[in-house]
């Protein structure tokens, strides 16, 4: 993680906080690539396996061509599938992970995203130093990487995948870029309202349901959405953009984004809680903006997507 991760909320939980966001490299790119390669090897290391373990490496990021991913896990020599859903990526991850292994493809496989605030400022946004002023719609892209070990055998203590409902894209016309929880939300509301649907459940049925990187505005929309279907989310759910930075003290406006963000506080919030039993039950729905700088400067509209993992605790 970051820096200013780690003074936020929950910079405890995160196993590794780097003060150098260049994480000794020379270039931003490098240090995002730095950071996959620390959280793969990490990951690996705490579920007590070797890199020949795993079958398959599931993992991206928010550049193009995927070069933190292609570049930061060429050392790892494991079959990568690279993947790209935007800051959605985790959900996709796990998603295609829960089935590989549920098949009987895998016996181990390690979901993984990241992203980096200067790397993508610098793809989709301005160069750092032009210091440009931020409307407050517009959320800040969390500098870290997250991975989980996917396994076909269930242990007590652990979590379990039980479901996932695989979101297609929405598109209302949004076209500003610097209001991704707009053109994220009605995706999120799409994706949650067809996991009630598809499982015959409802809100109920959960302990919290975890949206990815809506922030403020784009939870704001989602609850107004889900409010006019008759459902009240308010005390069960809550945003990863939101949880990871303190809106008074760090001044990231809207929130938190980036694949990363939903990624760590996955891992670092969500899992061991419902580990340790306290959350039997959690919908983790990933948002993803799928835009580029192509489609963007050629005027059109942002779809979005959301993935959703249903984890359960076993007792």
């Amino acid at each position: 993680m970051g820096e200013k991760e780690g003074e936020g909320p929950l910079g405890t939980l995160f196993d590794v906080v780097e003060p150098d966001p260049m994480f000794g490299k020379k270039n931003w790119e490098e240090a995002e690539s730095a950071l996959q390669k620390q959280t793969a090897d990490l990951a690996i290391q705490k579920g007590r396996l070797q890199k020949s373990d795993i079958r398959y490496l599931l993992a991206g990021d928010l550049l193009g061509q995927l070069i933190a991913t292609s570049f930061g896990t060429v050392d790892l020599e494991i079959p990568l599938f690279g993947l790209y859903g935007a800051c959605s990526t985790m959900g996709e991850a796990i998603s295609l992970g829960a089935m590989l292994t549920h098949a009987g493809y895998a016996d181990q496989v390690l979901s993984m995203a990241s992203s980096h605030f200067a790397t993508a400022e610098k793809q989709f946004r301005f160069p750092l130093a032009y210091g440009n002023q931020r409307p407050f719609s517009a959320t800040w892209t969390v500098t870290g990487c997250g991975a989980v070990v996917i396994s076909r055998k269930a242990k007590k203590g652990m979590a379990r995948i039980t479901g996932i409902t695989t979101g297609r894209m929405v598109d209302l016309g949004i076209k500003d870029s610097m209001n991704m929880g707009a053109a994220m939300a009605p995706a999120a509301y799409h994706t949650i309202e067809q996991n009630f649907e598809d499982f015959d459940i409802d809100e109920t049925y959960y302990d919290k349901i975890f949206t990815g990187d809506l922030g403020e505005v784009g939870r704001t929309i989602l609850l107004d959405f889900m409010k006019e279907k008759g459902r009240d989310l308010e005390k069960i759910h809550s945003d990863c953009g939101i949880e990871i930075f303190s809106q008074s003290a760090q001044d990231t406006h809207a929130g938190g984004s980036g694949c990363g963000c939903s990624a760590t506080t996955l891992c670092a919030h969500i899992l061991p809680k419902v580990q340790s039993g306290e959350w039997k039950r959690v919908l983790f729905v990933p948002t993803g903006a799928l835009l580029s700088t192509v489609s963007f400067n050629e005027g059109q509209s942002i779809p979005g997507i959301a993935q959703a993992v249903m984890l359960e605790h076993i007792g």
